[in-house]
């Protein structure tokens, strides 16, 4: 989540489920049926900035990881086109947790 928006927690909520629903229709059949039968976790996570989501982004695609970056489409609280977001999986934790291990927790 790009932390340097704090977005309301509506808007936050709608941010992340774009990104989870976005990566997950990229991620591959065998890592979707991985994480179903797992329950399907999830974990929302705090980057800096625009910068900060991007630059995961490439090591997650660089890493052949499924993705979404969020641009936000500028109805309500954000201008059109800024970054508000990025889905990462799913996949493997251990892949995740290399790219975004540094992060914390959205509190």
């Amino acid at each position: 989540m790009n932390e340097a928006l704090r977005l309301p927690r509506g808007k936050l909520a709608a941010q992340v489920a774009h990104a989870s629903v976005a990566a997950l229709l990229a991620a591959s059949h065998d890592d979707l049926r991985e994480w179903l039968e797992e329950g399907m976790p999830k974990v929302v996570l705090r980057a800096d900035d625009d910068i900060q989501l991007s630059a995961l982004e490439r090591q997650a695609n660089d890493a052949h990881l499924p993705t979404a970056l969020i641009r936000d489409a500028g109805h309500t609280v954000v201008a059109p086109g800024t970054i508000t977001c990025l889905g990462i999986g799913p996949a493997r934790r251990e892949a995740i947790d290399a790219i975004t291990g540094e992060l914390r927790l959205v509190g």
